[in-house]
């Protein structure tokens, strides 16, 4: 993605840290900034994302003191700092963004339909399918699924609207290619539906070591997934252990 730097149109690289609870971060998104660049070698933009439900009574800090010298004294690292529910979803969901779509589902959603919601962020998600990774596809079902705020029939009806039951289609089909070269059964149903808990076990895992997802998210989505597999372990006789 470019952006307009002083009249320049560059290509920063983007370092998003996501935050479930007021903290303040601003040594550690310095650290990072830091590692971005000499990775990357490019402007780096910073944003931290708050995605919690407490009213703030004072603001995060939103730079970090790094350096000094005699002419201009301080050196000050800024970041951007989003409070998603001091955004409001209604605007949010209008962005060409697709992360400001999923965003939209923790902002301020006073006049907003929440199906709607839920309608434009997998329409978006159907026209950008070429170009988004598994994982991506992943991540977005397992945000809209936890944050959602329709009944599961409403939930039905969207995805059938919108074709995502194609998008679906396609993650599972990558989670069992992957289960498949573990050496899981080619055509059962046990190996398939085990792959598939896997996969997405993994891609869980993967996300909240990169920081996608807070410890407590993490562990929302990933106990019903290790708990299903269990069940089906048990229910084949296959006693290894699923706990990472």
């Amino acid at each position: 993605m470019e952006v307009e730097i002083d009249h320049e149109w560059r290509e920063p690289a983007i370092q998003i840290e996501h935050k479930s609870r007021k903290e303040d971060v601003r040594e550690r998104v310095f650290e990072y900034a830091c590692y971005s660049w000499l990775l990357k070698r490019k402007p780096v933009w910073s944003i931290v994302i708050y995605t919690d439900e407490a009213v703030w009574r004072k603001e995060v800090p939103d730079s970090f003191w790094y350096a000094f010298n005699s002419q201009h004294r301080r050196q000050l690292y800024h970041f951007d700092v989003i409070k998603v529910k001091a955004e409001r979803s209604i605007d949010l969901i209008q962005k060409h963004s697709l992360l400001c779509k999923l965003l939209a589902l923790k902002a301020n959603d006073e006049n907003t339909d929440p199906e709607k919601l839920v309608y434009d962020i997998y329409r978006a998600a159907a026209e950008m399918k070429d170009s988004l990774t598994n994982d991506q596809l992943l991540l977005i079902t397992r945000w809209v699924d936890t944050y959602k705020k329709i009944s599961d029939q409403a939930f039905d009806r969207v995805k059938k609207e919108v074709d995502k039951e194609m998008i679906e289609t396609t993650i599972s089909e990558h989670i069992f290619n992957q289960g498949k070269a573990e050496g899981k059964a080619e055509g059962k149903i046990e190996g398939k539906a085990e792959g598939e808990i896997e996969g997405k076990i993994e891609l869980l895992e993967k996300f909240f070591a990169d920081g996608v997802l807070a410890k407590e998210q993490f562990e929302q989505a990933v106990a019903p997934l290790r708990e299903e597999l269990r069940k089906l372990r048990e229910a084949s006789g296959d006693s290894h252990d699923i706990e990472k």
